[in-house]
């Protein structure tokens, strides 16, 4: 059984385990959204006056404007309304922000306002909030943004020979975040495990030839470096402020959908910098894919699942790509026996002998397929998708850093969603972008030699079955 770290361990440390104890509350990252998305609505100028003559969007005005004091006092929680009124009880009238209105706040946030309070309130200099509004419904007509992206990798994306595909780095425009691709080269494989190998379970077989068409894949997982990007929209803009692109790439990036603020600090205290980004949904990763897309004009997805075996094997017919002694694992793989209970950074394992790093430990990987412990006796034998017609389960492969036993780091080993991977999600409904209790699962992306349709390119970044 996997191990997860529950909300209530993290809150009864105050949050330290979410958010290290070296690092302070991120305004932009953890607080600002919170501010924006439940509270400047009422208090921001011209409205402050109807509601007790609180403002809080600027810090000049949360730490001096109100008719019984201030909202905000640096350094003291207990002392600071903004505080206390969101963790009153719910029956409560001066509960923030009321029943009606969406409250009350979730304990995760609560805490890390009062932590950010205790921190001394750091707000960047001359910032002012706007309101925003909850969960609001994309305007974007998808299928036609789906059709501009086509447009711009058709454009940009030349089709290069399968003798000529190499390794390559791209930096995310608008950034100095680079990620690397190496080429996985077309061919025939033996998916699945024989009978015989130790540890085999059966949904591991029949075992089947299969036929894979050529594709790049990231020589690692998707790092939180790169997944933030994504997931924090205005830190992006921030960033790319620094690196000008064109205006009407933006435009694209801009209107894909994107993750919803998260209630926790999503690292849970394992590092960020080079640390695999982990507990997404498969539809965010599938819409990182897109987003990635749309900004550096190559098409990526997530791989099937039989791409994903055929690039773990490498060539190789063993349990592991070096072999069926698990005895060297430690030198390959990040597992419960070396991983001092936690994640580890990308590519300081030996790789797989096409390059790969971390392809089997550290995190398991999500895949495109519905998961099927049957799929083996029923797919077909070229470029199989056993695509999604419900939202579990659904496909991951490759064993993580606390799987405690070996046959779970098997390169035919094979893993399914579960609801449980967002049993603490405090949200109704559960949220579409995060896994909160998966703390083991990431994922890594491909980019098939072929450029598909865009008809085809929705169907690999929108299953249709995002909600529980």
């Amino acid at each position: 059984m996997k191990r997860s770290i529950s909300f209530p361990s993290l809150l009864s440390l105050s949050l330290a385990s979410a958010i290290p104890a070296s690092a302070a509350i991120d305004f932009v990252k953890d607080i600002q959204p919170i501010l924006e998305l439940n509270c400047v609505s009422c208090h921001r100028e011209g409205k402050g006056n109807s509601k007790g003559g609180v403002r809080l969007d600027t810090f000049e005005k949360a730490t001096t404007s109100g008719e019984n004091g201030p909202a905000l006092v640096p350094g003291k929680p207990d002392k600071s309304p903004l505080y206390t009124t969101t963790v009153l009880p719910l029956d409560d009238d001066l509960l923030m922000p009321p029943k009606k209105k969406g409250g009350p706040l979730p304990k995760e946030s609560t805490e890390l306002l009062k932590q950010w309070i205790q921190e001394g309130a750091k707000w960047p200099s001359g910032l002012t909030l706007v309101s925003k509004k909850k969960e609001t419904s994309s305007k974007t007509d998808e299928s036609q943004l789906v059709k501009d992206i086509h447009e711009r990798i058709a454009a940009t994306s030349p089709k290069v020979p399968e003798k000529e595909m190499k390794a390559y780095s791209t930096t995310i425009p608008g950034t100095e975040v680079a990620f690397e691709m190496l080429p996985i080269p077309s061919g025939n494989f033996l998916m699945g495990s024989p009978a015989s190998e130790e540890g085999r379970k059966d949904d591991e077989g029949p075992q089947r030839e299969v036929k894979i068409a050529p594709f790049w894949m990231g020589k690692c997982e998707v790092t939180w470096n790169e997944f933030e990007l994504f997931m924090y929209p205005t830190e992006e803009k921030r960033i790319r402020n620094l690196h000008p692109v064109d205006p009407k790439l933006n435009e694209l990036t801009d209107a894909s959908t994107r993750p919803t603020q998260p209630y926790v600090e999503m690292s849970f205290g394992m590092g960020k910098d080079g640390f695999p980004a982990i507990s997404m949904t498969q539809h965010a990763a599938n819409k990182y894919c897109e987003w990635l897309s749309a900004k550096t004009g190559f098409f990526y997805r997530l791989p099937t699942e039989a791409e994903w075996e055929y690039a773990a094997r490498a060539g190789t017919k063993t349990a592991y790509f070096w072999g069926d002694d698990a005895s060297q694992m430690d030198e390959y793989c990040w597992s419960a026996n070396n991983s001092d209970g936690k994640y580890q950074k990308v590519g300081k394992k030996k790789p797989n002998p096409w390059g790969l790093h971390d392809i089997l430990g550290n995190v398991i990987e999500w895949t495109l397929d519905q998961y099927d412990p049957k799929a083996y006796g029923t797919l077909g034998n070229s470029n199989p998708w056993n695509k999604a017609t419900k939202p579990y389960p659904h496909s991951a492969r490759g064993g993580a850093w606390d799987d405690d036993s070996a046959d779970k780091l098997r390169v035919a080993a094979r893993r399914n969603s579960d609801p449980d991977w967002k049993i603490q999600d405090p949200q109704f409904p559960k949220s579409v972008w995060y896994h909160t209790d998966a703390q083991f699962l990431g994922f890594r992306i491909v980019r098939p030699m072929e450029i598909p349709s865009a008809e085809d390119m929705q169907k690999y970044w929108n299953s249709g079955v995002e909600k529980d």
